[in-house]
């Protein structure tokens, strides 16, 4: 009798997480749907990386303007454009460029436009926590890499419940250190200049201009 029962619960805790994920793959479609429905996104970002074992802590803040692959990220002091075919990298405190033909579509290339969307493959993903964040009701989808030669752990990626929109994403690395991107500020369908993703060479005349190819 104790072994039926065993067996029965077994099933009914196995027929519970694949409702779970059921869940956790329809609010993901969701998210998916909502970003890909935009004309433009502009984010107003936080990034921070910990690691206690290393007594590192490191803080610092960025924005982004998205319209589909195209880009322009301001970060740690770093301009990147790309116009969907060749990226543009601009370091003041160097006064250079680098131009590269990576494209947008290259699996190993981390795009803003992809992280929007990242988790669409290359992940398991399981229904987690539920947060209270300042009155916005927060939900988290745990997500574990399926290539075991990632170094992540696993990323958390919570999502606002009511907008459908990414609110933050912590990812927690095999060797200790966290990192974690939380959006401020979140604009969509933003009127933008017809250049907006246009590099101006004009613009760095002294800047030692770097083709990669």
């Amino acid at each position: 009798m104790n072994k039926i029962l065993s067996i029965a619960l077994l099933f009914l805790v196995i027929a519970n997480a694949n409702a779970q994920d059921k869940k956790a793959k329809e609010l993901l479609d969701q998210v998916t749907a909502k970003i890909k429905s935009y004309d433009n996104i502009t984010i107003d970002f936080k990034y921070t990386l910990t690691n206690n074992k290393e007594n590192i802590n490191k803080e610092s803040k960025g924005n982004v303007i998205i319209q589909d692959n195209k880009y322009v990220l301001n970060f740690m002091g770093v301009t990147k454009i790309y116009d969907g075919k060749k990226s543009y990298t601009i370091v003041p405190e160097d006064e250079e460029v680098t131009i590269s033909s990576l494209s947008d579509g290259d699996e190993k290339s981390i795009t803003p436009s992809k992280m929007l969307t990242f988790f669409n493959s290359g992940y398991k993903y399981s229904w987690d926590i539920l947060q209270d964040v300042k009155g916005r009701k927060i939900q988290y989808i745990k997500l574990v890499p399926t290539n075991a030669k990632d170094q992540r752990k696993e990323v958390l990626l919570g999502i606002d419940s009511q907008t459908k929109n990414i609110y933050n994403v912590i990812e927690m690395g095999k060797n200790g250190t966290r990192t974690s991107l939380t959006v401020n500020s979140f604009k969509t369908n933003q009127p933008l200049s017809k250049n907006q993703f246009t590099f101006a060479a004009s613009k760095y005349p002294n800047y030692y201009i770097n083709k990669l190819d």
